[in-house]
């Protein structure tokens, strides 16, 4: 068990109590962590707190190549997000939306002739974006040199059958989500999700946000690890679906190798699960979302892409789930923590980055330490701590 004191806190905006708090719910995690960890907290871009502690590497462990050698977390530390790469995906929807060029309403087809392939042609936008079109895997897999190819990806889902009535049930798109919404935004734009990232959200706002790391960024970045307690969908008790979710992830989070650590994962621009940020780059862009005057696309836009549009228990999962146009919503887990309408996203392993706009508040809990969704009480418990003072 470590005990890495918080290596830096900064109490930008809060009440002195609360911000004491929450240090010691930080100090409180930290102190059972092997790993490093970082949570911010802003309102409309500015800093309200901030809190990064532990280490990039994990204790006796080796960084990842050409990642950050093993030294205390800081301002500066990028991690990978993993799903929190939907919710910035999502904001780039709802900057596309705004200016016209999607509409939540029309079929997928309507951009992407191929997708009406296999009775898929009345499969709308919206049902694409909240997790309800049913591919949840790619079949077939387009093989390991197409492994991050999100087009040839894209290309099998167009011509796949889903595995349900789109609309008709919920059910988590962990890898898929990101083909299908990067090949959407390709034939609405012309350009790549990792372009749109850039262009749409991190440029506007001076935000560092990366989806395709450049290499010179490499030496900044955590080395991410699974502890030994790890595991993914802790809801799930049927072995059948059990088997589907093992071909859901059986190229990331249940597969061999490493592969949220590779050069190669970094280069590429996956959008479902490869977005690498800072925690503050993060928090800043949800709260500038939550802003009485939203940034990057108009307050009706984002209102319209935080509506549920999808909700009701995972059918592959059986975890209870809310969906926005792409976003996660605050849900009866309480994983936004106890204020409501909250939207954003989290990621494996207990990253969470989002908003509760009634507040104009974002924040950003990032870690290379991955956590069984069962057991982890981190992101949770802060946001707890800081519903209680802002």
């Amino acid at each position: 068990m470590s005990t890495t004191p918080v290596t830096a806190a900064f109490n930008d905006g809060l009440l002195d109590a609360g911000f004491r708090h929450l240090h010691e719910v930080f100090e409180t995690h930290l102190g059972r962590a092997q790993g490093g960890m970082a949570f911010c907290v802003y309102r409309e871009g500015a800093p309200l707190a901030r809190f990064y502690g532990g280490r990039t590497v994990r204790e006796g462990g080796t960084p990842a190549e050409g990642a950050a050698p093993p030294s205390d977390w800081s301002a500066d530390t990028m991690a990978v997000l993993f799903s929190g790469t939907k919710g910035v995906v999502a904001t780039v929807g709802a900057v596309l939306a705004d200016r016209g060029l999607l509409d939540p309403a029309a079929t997928v087809a309507s951009y992407w002739p191929e997708f009406a392939a296999a009775g898929k042609e009345s499969v709308t936008v919206a049902q694409l974006l909240s997790h309800t079109v049913g591919l949840v895997y790619v079949d077939p897999e387009p093989g390991e040199e197409l492994r991050y190819d999100n087009r040839a990806q894209a290309a099998v889902l167009a011509a796949q059958a889903p595995l349900w009535n789109p609309g008709s049930k919920v059910a988590y798109h962990a890898l898929t989500y990101g083909f299908l919404a990067g090949e959407l935004f390709f034939r609405v734009t012309g350009k790549g999700i990792g372009t749109l990232v850039r262009e749409f959200v991190a440029e506007p706002l001076g935000l560092e946000i990366h989806l395709g790391l450049p290499p010179e960024l490499d030496g900044r970045l955590a080395t991410i690890f699974r502890s030994e307690s790890y595991a993914i969908s802790t809801f799930l008790q049927d072995p059948e679906r059990r088997k589907i979710v093992d071909r859901m992830y059986g190229q990331s989070l249940t597969g061999a190798g490493d592969p949220f650590n590779s050069v190669r994962m970094r280069r590429a621009e996956m959008a479902s699960g490869g977005g690498i940020a800072t925690a503050d780059a993060m928090a800043s862009l949800y709260s500038q979302l939550a802003a009485p005057k939203p940034v990057l696309a108009s307050a009706a836009a984002l209102a319209a892409a935080t509506t549920t549009w999808a909700e009701g228990v995972d059918a592959v999962n059986d975890r209870p789930l809310r969906f926005g146009l792409g976003y996660e919503l605050a849900d009866p887990l309480g994983s936004y923590g106890p204020v409501a309408p909250a939207f954003g996203h989290s990621g494996a392993g207990g990253g969470l980055h989002g908003a509760w706009p009634g507040k104009n508040v974002g924040f950003s809990f990032l870690t290379n330490e991955m956590l069984p969704e069962n057991q982890d009480r981190r992101a949770k418990d802060l946001l707890a701590a800081l519903a209680r003072t802002v």
